[in-house]
């Protein structure tokens, strides 16, 4: 770059060189050099903002690779974690799985049916309060209880002259609650107030 500053600054000279007085050349040539100087800075100027839009271009790709990455990481962390949620919880049902094994392992060398179910009795008992007090699984028996659409879902009725409201007559399907939230409402029947009893009303 330097060398075609001189060939252009040296033929410019020339030119002006021909056709001018000696001062004239003078001047000219100082305001050809200084034309010649300003070029030259440009000149470096435009390389040095090359280099800086390459060096620019170069992080962006690396940065766009490391945020690639780090997305498919975050992906295969939530597949993950989707794909063993439950692990725990099946640890648990594993313990429980174990004793109806061994209860059905016991029966068939002892066949005493009231030893069986005492032990399958002891296996629900074990299992409810595991789901209750690790998961927050906890039944409801809503029999005599007011009935609540919230809670209860009702799959027959009946009337009765004996019942100022609607009451769960039957439990056909016990309710579960998760964590203060209804998982399945219970299946009952419901017993409404008779005909008689709206007209003493």
């Amino acid at each position: 770059m330097k060398k075609d500053t001189e060939d252009s600054r040296d033929e410019i000279k020339e030119q002006v060189d021909s056709q001018a007085t000696p001062q004239e050349a003078e001047q000219n040539e100082e305001a050809v050099a200084a034309e010649v100087d300003e070029t030259a800075v440009l000149k470096e100027q435009i390389k040095k903002l090359e280099d800086e839009k390459n060096e620019m271009k170069d992080q962006y790709v690396r940065k766009y690779a490391d945020f690639e990455n780090f997305r498919k990481r975050l992906i295969r962390d939530k597949e993950e974690a989707v794909k063993y949620a439950n692990s725990s919880l099946l640890e648990d049902l594993i313990e429980v799985l174990d004793n109806f094994e061994r209860a059905v392992s016991s029966s068939g060398q002892n066949r005493d049916f009231d030893t069986f179910l005492n032990g399958v009795q002891m296996i629900e008992k074990q299992f409810s309060g595991m789901l209750e007090k690790k998961w927050g699984l906890k039944k409801f028996s809503p029999l005599n209880e007011p009935f609540d659409p919230e809670k209860h879902e009702a799959l027959m009725m009946t009337e009765s002259p004996d019942v100022k409201e609607a009451i769960v007559a039957q439990v056909f399907q016990n309710g579960y609650i998760l964590n203060d939230r209804i998982l399945r409402h219970a299946k009952v029947q419901v017993c409404m107030p008779g005909k008689a009893e709206k007209e003493t009303n």
